[in-house]
């Protein structure tokens, strides 16, 4: 007998083809919405859902006003060997940075080394997302985007740069999984903040400011403030050189000129990307390097732990196991009443497993 489960515990799958469903109604290629939609799952099986499907009623909503382009693929604009500038067109991130992370590669093997900034770009997901698939294809990944102003220099009482998501990705060779770091320079993404503000939920003192730039554990108050970088200072520089080389190489938006993703639905968001992917074989031995990371890894899991019976992890690891021994995305009731909403607008059917 199966194990009963309610319409906030879907399945994936059945979760992932309703919001691909959903997508194409709006006016997305089956290929879009079908790579959007994997990517939001995804990030719910990993345990990130600020950055799952609680995002798509604001794509729909963005796609509805004109600010996203649902069919648009990305242009090359600038093509010199190993380096490359796309402009999204306002289209899907998911969409475009695969498309960005394809040509990394591709001229990571002519090249050694192959560079893709992208411009005119929308929200991408989980950067370990792009750094892991070029992992995957034998080349270290890195992968960053910026964001709207969220958080001050350190001494300062204004927003003027992002939490900025950076991620680097390695082989670990044929056999093994790549090893994916997977950081937003803030303390806390403004994802996690808004889905306290919705669970009524306080929130830790150091993740964020009220408006006065003064330290709150209210979300409501979160939202309207500053959020706090990771490490301070150390935090807030990765920040500022991720606009620069997202925005500045692609002669996109930088810092300000990034708009809310949560703001007008009818400006185009504007963020920029950047992807670098370097190819191992052209510096090493590609099995070597595997081997030499591997093992590197499991000297950390064998170090000593500070507390009996804990595991030592690498980092993505956890997010990794989780989504390995998922079977079902667990969804806040809000979440499900939000995409019933959009199923209802969309004349859109609802599957019956997905019922409230």
């Amino acid at each position: 007998m199966g194990v009963a489960r309610s319409a906030t515990d879907p399945p994936p799958a059945l979760l992932a083809a309703f919001c691909a469903d959903l997508l194409q109604a709006a006016g997305a290629t089956e290929d879009n919405g079908a790579m959007v939609a994997d990517a939001l799952v995804e990030a719910e099986l990993q345990g990130i859902p600020s950055h799952g499907v609680m995002l798509l009623p604001l794509y729909l909503k963005r796609i509805a006003a004109g600010s996203v382009d649902p069919v648009a693929t990305g242009a090359i604009v600038s093509d010199k060997a190993g380096a490359l500038v796309m402009d999204a067109q306002n289209g899907f991130g998911q969409v475009t940075s695969h498309h960005a992370v394809e040509l990394a590669v591709a001229r990571a093997r002519l090249h050694g080394l192959g560079a893709v900034s992208v411009r005119n770009g929308f929200h991408f997901g989980t950067a370990g997302r792009w750094a892991e698939a070029m992992a995957r294809q034998g080349c270290i990944g890195i992968a960053m985007s910026n964001t709207r102003p969220l958080m001050p220099a350190p001494g300062g009482a204004t927003r003027v740069v992002g939490n900025n998501p950076l991620s680097i990705a390695a082989p670990t060779g044929p056999d093994g999984k790549p090893v994916v770091v997977d950081i937003a320079m803030s303390a806390a993404a403004m994802g996690k903040i808004r889905l306290a503000e919705a669970a009524g939920s306080p929130i830790p003192a150091d993740w964020a400011t009220d408006a006065a730039g003064m330290p709150t554990t209210s979300a409501a108050e979160a939202i309207t403030g500053m959020l706090l970088p990771t490490g301070g200072a150390k935090g807030f520089g990765l920040a500022m050189m991720v606009d620069i080389l997202s925005g500045g190489l692609s002669a996109g938006a930088i810092g300000g000129e990034v708009a809310g993703l949560y703001g007008d639905p009818a400006a185009p968001y504007r963020c920029a990307h950047f992807f670098l992917a370097i190819d191992v074989a052209a510096f090493r031995e590609e099995a070597a390097f595997g081997a030499a990371v591997t093992g590197f890894l499991e000297t950390i899991r064998a170090s000593r732990s500070v507390a009996d019976g804990q595991p030592v992890r690498v980092p993505g690891e956890s997010s990794r196991q989780r989504q390995a021994s998922a079977v079902a995305c667990h969804l806040p009731a809000s979440t499900m009443q939000a995409l019933h909403d959009c199923a209802v607008e969309l004349g859109r059917p609802v599957p019956a497993p997905l019922c409230l």
